[in-house]
């Protein structure tokens, strides 16, 4: 399946060999009369469930009937010949998400896709349309006609209150396997998940719940039966589980996915920068889009010498003009990667106050953050 990771991770299998060494002499008398004597109030009857089975049985009872199972159909295109050479079929999961047939999924699962059909736990086969997708954070909407009676919506829940060590379950369709529960717990949080051209996913949940090609789109739930995460790749050599999954938080999931019901696409803020080198005093600005919320406000960049030398213009750039970003509504800028972040985390039209280095002094620089559909070329001063 498409998206998920391949790196060194292998599993090694063994086998327990128990002896049991019996001591000379006979068994004392008294301690056979207790083993005979003791009471069998210990033993669980048949059919009752241990209390770890309960939350097992009741997370997969509350949840399955939200999951559903999707099937791709991909041209295969012919590399030397212009036409169609046949299709590819893909798996993966998703989960149902309001009584209008609207579920979501990781993009991976249906990029590409010429036909998305999805499962419902009825058996019944529905064709999807697509609603929208965020290529960025891997997540996409379709949608399906079915039945309000047939829609069985999750719950969310808040992965901000996820702990190390907390139970989780996966339900997908591993391998084409219609709703298969899996269970385990995270094993650690905020990790950090590169995706396309560069950009990573943060916040990430790792969990040790199996998770396999199929499962990607799928739910991960806590022992409430509430969504915490979407699974979305694994760790591994062999493309299967090796004990290392991963999901995105629940959290972004509901910022995103708004944006996508109402837009079909996320609209972004845009700063205006666009570009910008890393020092140790901070980041300096190397462009200004022209016309954009950073040129607006009065942000410097580098200032272009144009020199004449006969019928030929020199030109060169003085970047001891540019300003130097410094922070970010007074908390310290530390990397590129961390100032993106933060202005992503805004919406279109929040305002921001930059502190710059300009000319040796520190200089306080309002602006009001523009959208991301808004953009034009770059200025060169």
């Amino acid at each position: 399946m498409r998206g998920f990771l391949a790196y060194s991770c292998s599993a090694v299998l063994g086998g327990l060999v128990a002896a049991w060494c019996l001591g000379p002499g006979p068994i004392p008398r008294l301690a056979a009369r207790e083993a005979i004597e003791k009471p069998a109030a210990a033993r669980r009857p048949v059919g009752q469930l241990t209390p770890d089975e309960a939350v097992n049985v009741s997370v997969y009872e509350r949840v399955n009937r939200a999951v559903a199972n999707i099937t791709t159909q991909s041209s295969r295109g012919d590399g030397f010949f212009l036409f169609d050479s046949g299709s590819t079929e893909g798996n993966g999961s998703g989960f149902v998400i309001d009584k209008s047939g609207h579920i979501v999924t990781n993009f991976h699962v249906i990029e590409e896709a010429r036909t998305v059909s999805v499962t419902l736990y009825n058996g019944e086969t529905y064709t999807a349309s697509f609603v929208g997708a965020d290529q960025i954070n891997d997540v996409a909407v379709i949608k399906i006609k079915a039945d309000a009676d047939a829609l069985w919506p999750v719950t969310l829940g808040d992965a901000t209150e996820l702990k190390v060590g907390m139970r989780v379950f996966a339900i997908g369709n591993p391998f084409g396997l219609e709703r298969t529960l899996t269970t385990g717990v995270v094993s650690s949080l905020n990790r950090s998940l590169e995706v396309v051209r560069g950009r990573t996913i943060k916040s990430i949940i790792q969990t040790d719940a199996a998770i396999n090609p199929g499962n990607s789109g799928g739910p991960l739930l806590n022992s409430r039966g509430q969504l915490i995460g979407m699974n979305v790749a694994i760790f591994s050599k062999t493309g299967q589980s090796s004990g290392i999954g991963f999901a995105i938080p629940v959290n972004l999931i509901g910022r995103v996915v708004p944006q996508l019901l109402k837009h079909g696409r996320v609209i972004r803020p845009d700063i205006g920068i666009t570009r910008v080198y890393q020092s140790e005093r901070g980041l300096m600005v190397a462009g200004l889009r022209a016309g954009g919320p950073a040129e607006r406000a009065g942000l410097r960049g580098p200032r272009i010498i144009r020199q004449r030398r006969g019928p030929v213009v020199f030109e060169r750039i003085d970047r001891t003009a540019a300003d130097v970003i410094t922070a970010v509504d007074g908390r310290k800028v530390k990397s590129f990667e961390g100032f993106r972040d933060d202005i992503e985390s805004r919406k279109p039209g929040d305002r921001i106050v930059l502190t710059v280095l300009r000319a040796g002094q520190s200089v306080q620089v309002p602006v009001t953050l523009g959208s991301g559909e808004t953009r034009g070329r770059e200025k060169r001063s």
